[in-house]
């Protein structure tokens, strides 16, 4: 294990480095464009590389954390006043410093905008925005830029003063920002962007703020547009409001919909789109107004095809990879089946589990005292009390409509207005947010698929530990629950692996309990014994309490050392399993539902 371990961490230092190079490469072939572009190609140069900024940004906004903006001229329109401010005021430091003030001014209106996000979502969402885009267009003619009536010029960067050397410029800028970008993307808050755009309750429930997530994806998508309006501000040098209406904002995100801003390369090829669509337009005698009209109709292909053009592309350089990848797990699968004495449970495993021995002082890792939920007419959860033993897994049974999941949205914090007592060890939960749970120790799994298939299994596992964990830590969870290797990515497996890897990394984390809503859902019958024979391990292993809600009984009898048995959100029966599973008006409720007893 450690040479594989070793090479993971290596490749994955190569793989946070290896853009590093690239940015280089790019600065120096923009260095070499730079020498051989003159005149009007520079001016439509650097306007490729501003709009391509802008439509990096928004990627993160839309493409990344799945969020409408239609307003991200207008952050562009707060950099470009900023800096247009600065330099009438010759604030110190010069161009560089107008521009990173213009694009943390931008970042916090963002925040400012994005504070509908966290109740608003889709359509609502985008006539808030484009609403904001429309007041700030009115209010943005009425002002004007600072020094655009006495025809105060922006004063570029020294040094780069020229067209040609301000392209120059504008190129370290973009590679600047797409490096910041590719950090982001694959650190905590990227994780949390693409987390949210796929589950807000997936999200919460490993401790993210989901508010956090949604604020700063636009805190650095304004960020990024601010910059863009700052260096147009510098290319233009007088920068008037017709550069920054709403319409060219709606165009813009249509164009990064279309070629899937949320990746850097086509962000960049966006940004040239952008400058080439119109550019050809005009050469052929076609109204430029008729470039929306096409930005549109791509637009609307993309959104109805429910991909891009940037996804199409890697989901077909991928499509070999995935196949190599099944071919080797169908391989693994075949091998282990051959030889059935290394995966299969020790006989033992049949046998009930014992409970585990406590002392007098030890209390409970979880406990539940008169839990009652109601909707409307309807008690879902009347009066539940149960204790989960510290380093014990727990069954919580019963017929479908009993109860369960009910109970562990409760628990977990997403019924707030549930009744009762819920203590964590010694702390009571009150009304706690799922959130600030996770955080504590209680962590759950879902019923659906709540993992994102935009990150690879190593982004999605670090990102539900919450901590600081090794690639030895992360091969070795991954190996324990027999799930692919670290850099596969989520979206070229299955369902039940998936589920795997979410119970794998909530494992990780090491809670004090962890809810384990069928986690065998989408697995054979033979994987539930094997997934079984691990999680009884798992509270030695990993110090935590597990409670599992389950239906199939065989995985039930191998895993738990006590069961409890809901029927019509009643308690029906809780003790060690044989008594449980014995008592007859266990039998009785479940009489028709299975044939396990």
């Amino acid at each position: 294990m450690p040479h594989v371990d070793s090479g993971l961490a290596r490749s994955r230092a190569l793989r946070l480095l290896w853009p590093l190079a690239v940015a280089v490469v790019g600065v120096v072939a923009g260095y070499l464009l730079s020498v051989g572009l003159s005149g009007y190609f520079v001016f439509l140069a650097v306007s490729a590389v501003t709009a391509a900024i802008a439509i990096l940004g928004l990627g993160i906004v839309t493409g990344s954390a799945g969020m409408i903006a239609l307003c991200q001229l207008t952050f562009a329109a707060v950099g470009a006043w900023v800096v247009s401010l600065f330099n009438v005021l010759e604030v110190p430091g010069g161009f560089v410093v107008w521009l990173i003030a213009g694009g943390l001014a931008a970042g916090v209106v963002g925040i400012l905008v994005g504070l509908p996000a966290l109740r608003l979502r889709g359509v609502n969402l985008a006539v808030v925005t484009l609403g904001f885009a429309a007041a700030f267009d009115v209010t943005l003619l009425q002002i004007q830029f600072p020094g655009s009536k006495d025809g105060i010029p922006v004063l570029r960067p020294e040094g780069f003063s020229t067209d040609r050397g301000y392209f120059f410029f504008s190129i370290i800028v973009l590679a600047v920002c797409g490096l910041v970008v590719f950090w982001l993307q694959r650190g905590r808050w990227g994780s949390s962007w693409k987390a949210v755009a796929f589950s807000e309750r997936g999200t919460a429930s490993v401790g993210q703020s989901v508010q956090q997530a949604k604020l700063t994806a636009f805190a650095v998508s304004a960020a990024l547009g601010g910059i863009s309006g700052g260096l147009l501000a510098g290319q233009v040098q007088l920068p008037f409001a017709s550069s920054f209406t709403p319409l060219q904002s709606l165009a813009l995100y249509v164009l990064a919909v279309m070629s899937g801003a949320y990746l850097i390369d086509m962000a960049i090829f966006g940004g040239i789109l952008w400058v080439l669509v119109p550019e050809l337009l005009k050469r052929w005698g076609v109204p430029q107004d008729w470039g929306f009209v096409i930005f549109g109709a791509l637009g609307v292909q993309a959104l109805t095809s429910g991909t891009n053009l940037g996804q199409g592309i890697r989901n077909l350089w991928w499509k070999r990879a995935d196949r190599r990848a099944a071919a080797a797990r169908e391989a693994a699968k075949a091998d282990a089946a051959a030889h059935p004495a290394a995966i299969e449970p020790p006989a033992e495993a049949s046998a009930p589990p014992a409970p585990p021995a406590a002392a007098a002082s030890d209390e409970p890792a979880l406990s539940v005292t008169g839990l009652t939920v109601q909707f409307g007419a309807l008690k879902a959860l009347d009066e539940v009390s149960l204790e989960v033993p510290a380093g014990s897994v727990m069954g919580l049974i019963g017929p479908n409509g009993a109860g369960k999941s009910t109970f562990v949205d409760a628990i977990s914090g997403f019924l707030p207005h549930a009744s009762g007592t819920v203590r964590l060890g010694g702390t009571a939960l009150g009304r706690m947010s799922p959130t600030k749970r996770a955080r504590l120790g209680l962590r759950r799994t879902f019923q659906q698929d709540r993992v994102p298939p935009a990150l690879t299994v190593d982004a999605y596992v670090r990102f539900v530990a919450r901590r600081r964990v090794t690639a030895e830590e992360v091969a070795e969870v991954l190996d324990f629950f027999g799930c692919p290797p670290a850099r596969t990515r989520l979206a070229g497996v299955d369902v039940g692996t998936r589920r795997l890897v979410e119970v794998a990394a909530n494992v990780l984390a090491k809670p004090r309990v962890l809810l384990l809503d069928e986690p065998a859902a989408g697995l054979s019958h033979e994987e539930h014994l094997e997934l079984g024979a691990r999680l009884r391990e798992v509270p030695a292993r990993y110090g935590m309490a597990i409670v599992l809600i389950e239906h199939d009984l065989d995985l039930v009898r191998t895993v738990c050392s006590t069961l409890t048995v809901l029927d019509f959100g009643r308690v029906l029966a809780s003790g060690p399993q044989d008594e449980v599973l014995a008592d007859p008006a266990v039998i009785k409720a479940y009489m028709g539902e299975t044939e396990m007893l």
